[in-house]
């Protein structure tokens, strides 16, 4: 007979295909929203204001700043625009980067020759998170399943 705490643990585990779930939406939305700037975004050149990347044993990571000139005249800029740490080595020592923009959307600017893998990471992320969800859906439900038939 299992006790009460093994009891409340199982019923707790059902927060973690819902975190799970809730990841696998917002990398969804990620991906989909790469791709709405890449399809519908203003092509244009943004100055790269900012190139960090560190690669320090415990800390690794990296951020670009952007400024474009927008067509109408005004000019955007993207302070501390987070990548792919993998993607970052492509943009070193470049002074000017190809871009598409769509000013007021979740993703404001999106850097051309990072598109198509910054989009392949956010939606294998989105696919891997609704996998691990899944299994732990299992997981939980068979293990909550087992403790009421015992």
């Amino acid at each position: 007979m299992p006790s009460n705490a093994v009891r409340i643990v199982a019923r707790i585990l059902w927060i973690l295909p819902a975190i799970l779930i809730f990841l696998t939406l917002n990398q969804a939305k990620v991906a989909l929203d790469l791709r709405a700037t890449w399809e519908e975004g203003t092509p244009a050149t943004a100055d790269v204001l900012v190139f960090e990347n560190s690669n320090r044993a415990d800390v690794t990571y990296g951020y670009v700043s952007l400024q474009v000139l927008l067509p109408d005249g005004q000019t955007l800029t993207k302070e501390k625009m987070s990548l792919p740490h993998s993607l970052l080595p492509r943009l070193e020592g470049q002074e000017t980067l190809a871009v598409r923009v769509r000013p007021g959307a979740a993703q404001e600017i999106v850097i051309a020759q990072l598109m198509p893998t910054h989009w392949l990471i956010a939606a294998s992320q989105a696919g891997i998170s609704f996998l691990g969800a899944l299994l732990f859906f299992a997981g939980v439900f068979w293990w909550n399943r087992y403790l009421k038939k015992n």
